[in-house]
């Protein structure tokens, strides 16, 4: 093997007493893609951000290029070479790509820009990274926004290159062009980490894969030894089947008709342009869309907390723009947003408390003009066992739960309602792999029962999964629509693109 670039040895690392990395060891070589795998809180993110220099390890030491290295800071992790890339961008917005690629190095006493710009193309063109170094960051799109953080790090030296879920928000196109950049990175002799947990992209472009489980390494293996269901036994300790049944649909009756919608965001800017579209009983109807092309603000106008400056929203022919959110709701709608604790849940109310958030009004949980609290938290244990929501009692506090057992809460309480029409955002975003198949099995239920389901989502796969149609919003319109069986994910990467099919 080549000299190693990074050998971390017996990493640990606490928080508040509790270990997050125990007694880890990894090592990167150059020229390789090595991706760590891993569930949510398996410890990947601070392994990396402990080689980044964003945390520093209570045990254990770390060599880089041959020399011990003291990581106190990020300054000290580029001054070794080590660059990360972080899910969200730490770009400064209305400077141009330029302008953030040198900020923070000394450039003399005076700047040419024109010869600034002309080192930094001529730079990003050995990578295959090309762009515009006079562009400004703000009108970039979020590939072009990724190369300059790219760029940022190849420009200060670093040959180690630390991605942490760097597809998250490309298209099927611009993750392409991401995997022929590091492969020309690596060609060059850098060596990059890949935290991810997107299967099917460790297993095209990484060379080695980690696998963390609590905290704890449960091994490291040649790409070309395991399969993807190895890989996912390796991260949960157990096998993790899909046992998806989509029955065939026999209802063609429309639920929820949406007519040249035109919505505007919080900024007062037109989010949704005309968008018009149906969804059928027992249908899943998938959006696909890079995120911030008007989704959000879609699912909150059908579910009453926006209002739309033109068109006409229908449940079942009845119009309900405004209506307020609670006559949508006993309409048969319901809703799982995105932000599950900011907007779904209520984060000083308990579980017990957060699961009749919807029904307090019923006569069920009401002892006269009081909650009956002893029916409320009888009705939290049951969905608790029904979920398998991961908590000690019903009225322990909700902010303390995992994202995974928030999202249980939340699907619990809206699916119990037996909703004619769901909305579900985001639904699976940063859980993990056992609870992503539960929540899906529990999407598939309601279509099979009957229910008209908005399914938005950013994994392109998912969507063609789960979806009985599929329609592109790109832009805040409605960019065209497909059958899974009838396209290809390339196409509606195209579509998420560029608004069409070329």
């Amino acid at each position: 093997m080549a000299e190693l670039l990074v050998s971390m040895k017996n990493i640990v690392k606490r928080f508040g007493g509790i270990a997050v990395n125990e007694h880890i060891d990894f090592e990167l070589v150059p020229g390789e893609v090595h991706a760590l795998l891993g569930e949510n809180g398996a410890g990947k993110s601070t392994l990396m951000n402990i080689l980044a220099g964003l945390y520093r390890q209570d045990e254990g030491e770390i060599i880089l290029h041959g020399k011990r290295a003291e990581l106190s800071s990020p300054k000290d992790a580029i001054n070794h070479k080590v660059g990360m890339i972080h899910q969200h961008f730490k770009l400064v917005e209305n400077l141009t790509a330029a302008e953030n690629i040198i900020l923070g190095i000394n450039q003399g006493m005076f700047l040419s820009r024109k010869k600034v710009n002309e080192k930094i193309l001529q730079f990003s063109q050995g990578y295959g990274l090309t762009i515009d170094p006079k562009d400004t960051v703000a009108h970039m799109s979020v590939g072009e926004k990724q190369r300059v953080e790219i760029l940022k790090a190849l420009y200060r030296g670093a040959d180690i290159l630390i991605l942490d879920e760097p597809t998250a928000v490309l298209t099927p196109q611009e993750t392409k062009e991401l995997f022929q950049i590091i492969k020309r990175m690596t060609a060059q002799g850098c060596g990059v980490v890949i935290i991810t947990h997107k299967m099917q992209e460790v297993m095209e472009i990484a060379d080695r894969i980690t696998v963390l489980r609590k905290g704890k390494k449960i091994g490291t293996v040649q790409k070309s030894d395991v399969n993807e269901q190895q890989l996912t036994e390796m991260m949960v300790g157990e096998h993790i089947g899909k046992t998806r049944k989509k029955e065939p649909r026999r209802d063609n009756e429309t639920v929820l008709e949406i007519e040249g919608i035109t919505v505007k965001n919080d900024k007062g800017m037109i989010a949704v342009k005309g968008a018009s579209f149906q969804v059928k009983k027992g249908e899943i109807l998938g959006i696909a869309g890079i995120s911030g092309n008007g989704q959000k603000e879609l699912a909150e106008a059908i579910a009453g907390l926006r209002a739309i400056d033109e068109g006409t929203i229908r449940i079942q022919e009845i119009e309900i723009q405004g209506k307020a959110a609670v006559d949508i709701i006993d309409l048969g709608l319901s809703y799982v947003p995105e932000d599950r604790l900011g907007m779904g849940l209520i984060g000083n109310m308990n579980i017990a408390e957060n699961l009749i958030l919807k029904d307090y009004r019923k006569s069920k949980f009401r002892k006269g003009i009081f909650i009956d609290r002893k029916r409320m938290e009888e009705h939290a244990t049951a969905v608790i066992q029904r979920f398998d929501i991961k908590a000690s009692k019903p009225n322990g506090a909700i902010r303390v739960l995992s994202g995974g057992n928030l999202q249980k809460v939340l699907l619990g309480r809206e699916i119990l309602e037996e909703p004619k029409v769901l909305i579900a955002a985001y639904p699976v975003r940063g859980l993990d792999v056992a609870t992503t198949e539960a929540v899906y099995h529990l999407l598939l239920e309601q279509r099979n029962r009957g229910c008209a389901i908005l399914f938005i989502s950013e994994d392109l796969d998912e969507i063609m999964d789960l979806s009985d149609r599929i329609i592109v919003m790109e832009g805040g319109r409605v960019a065209g629509s497909a059958k899974p069986e009838e396209t290809t994910i390339e196409e509606i990467g195209k579509m998420m693109l560029n608004g069409k099919v070329s």
